[in-house]
């Protein structure tokens, strides 16, 4: 085979993979350096013309001229007679060059040249595609569903190029069927082995924040920047927005007439509910719209423990936790404060109540603590509740509950 027909063999993999004429010269460069490696056992003295125009090469191998018998290095030098019958002139001392032909190095070393260059040209595109998706980390991407598994989702974009969905990183609500069009965030890029594994994520902070930054004009612009974002993917979230310009309402430019702006992000996002709070340097208001839509009495903090007490009006209470805990939960999330729920209600059953860790010796630690968690912290509040309710909104078993409900009933009836 003659060396301009390998090169026109080769050129289906500049087509396929999209590597400019250079890039793929380099590269053949390179890997027939590595052949003649191996076939001669060094390549510095040859020397490779590549016409990228033509898709031509050539490969010349130089030695000098020595006396024959004198020949110590078959590679680097030649015998007088040997070089004559290239050139009937030469005299030892003289440099020959003679051009190497594809042939010479053998069929095999043909076929080990081709997968060498197939192997190198996948590296290559591996490499540039673990950079171009390096820079994407973090920005919006969409990708069409091409296969559903039942731990993950494989995604393929307009270039060809896999994508994943894990489960983990789904909103529980997500479900899609082949061809479907897919919109995430591009979580993270790792290699696995020479090939680079693309990670997309819909449950991130990131990508509610992404989703802001494109439908909020004012967002985009710079006018109005989001400080915080926190959520419970397919729940519920909370994002807090503040404004360099006073003439300028973050909470109403993000929510539009009648919610027209935020519709689309919450329809995107499963029906998640999204709560725009308007952010202030003052930690006791901040905690107060967090809360919303809960009205708080009175808030007492303690800076050193990042920790805050919350006084409500029983009829606020609920509101203050929300359905599953999750407002109270994503407010201390959003505020860092841990945030203590206290009632303001009927002064004698006030004083009737008891605290839960009262209970210590008959209810475990950790019991206490999941009632805590949804601002159930004395025994009448646990009471109001029915087992169904306390179960759904806890991680505990309907048995441990109300085996809780019988140790706290017999305390009023004593």
């Amino acid at each position: 085979m003659e060396n301009i027909a390998l090169i026109e063999s080769f050129s289906e993999f500049k087509d396929d993979k999209l590597i400019d004429r250079v890039t793929l010269m380099a590269i053949l460069e390179d890997v027939f350096r590595n052949a003649l490696k191996k076939k001669y056992g060094s390549d510095d003295n040859f020397d490779i013309i590549i016409n990228p125009d033509k898709g031509d090469m050539e490969i010349w191998r130089n030695r000098v001229v020595v006396a024959d018998g004198e020949v110590e290095d078959e590679n680097s030098e030649i015998s007088l007679s040997e070089a004559r019958k290239i050139e009937p002139d030469f005299e030892v001392g003289e440099d020959v060059s003679e051009e190497v032909k594809l042939i010479d190095l053998g069929r095999r070393a043909i076929l080990a040249l081709r997968q060498n260059l197939i192997s190198k040209i996948h590296e290559h595109d591996s490499t540039n595609l673990y950079k171009q998706f390096k820079d994407l980390i973090g920005e919006i991407y969409s990708a069409e569903v091409h296969h559903v598994r039942p731990k993950v989702i494989i995604l393929v974009d307009d270039d060809g190029n896999e994508i994943v969905l894990p489960k983990e990183k789904q909103i529980p609500s997500d479900f899609f069927r082949k061809g479907d069009n897919v919109r995430g965030i591009i979580e993270s890029v790792e290699l696995k082995g020479n090939k680079p594994q693309i990670i997309m994520s819909r449950t991130s902070e990131k990508f509610l924040e992404k989703l802001f930054e494109q439908e909020i004009p004012e967002i985009f612009d710079g006018l109005i920047m989001i400080k915080k974002v926190v959520r419970i993917p397919g729940e519920k979230a909370k994002v807090a927005v503040d404004s360099y310009d006073d003439r300028i309402d973050p909470v109403g430019a993000c929510v539009g007439m009648k919610g027209s702006r935020i519709h689309g992000i919450v329809r995107e996002l499963g029906n998640e509910n999204i709560d725009v709070i308007n952010y202030t340097n003052n930690n006791q208001l901040f905690i107060t719209r967090a809360l919303s839509p809960a009205k708080v009495s009175s808030i007492k903090i303690d800076e050193d423990k990042k920790r805050a007490e919350v006084y409500l009006k029983l009829e606020e209470v609920s509101k203050a936790i929300g359905r599953g805990g999750h407002n109270i939960k994503l407010a201390g999330f959003l505020t860092g404060y841990e945030l203590d729920v206290i009632r303001e209600g009927n002064v004698a059953e006030e004083e009737d109540d008891v605290e839960l860790t009262e209970f210590s010796d008959e209810i475990d630690g950790w019991v206490i603590d999941e009632f805590a968690k949804i601002g159930l912290d004395t025994a009448r509040s646990v009471l109001k509740h029915s087992v169904e309710d306390l179960v759904r909104r806890t991680d505990l078993e309907e048995e441990t509950v109300l085996e809780v409900i019988k140790i706290l009933k017999s305390e009023f009836e004593a």
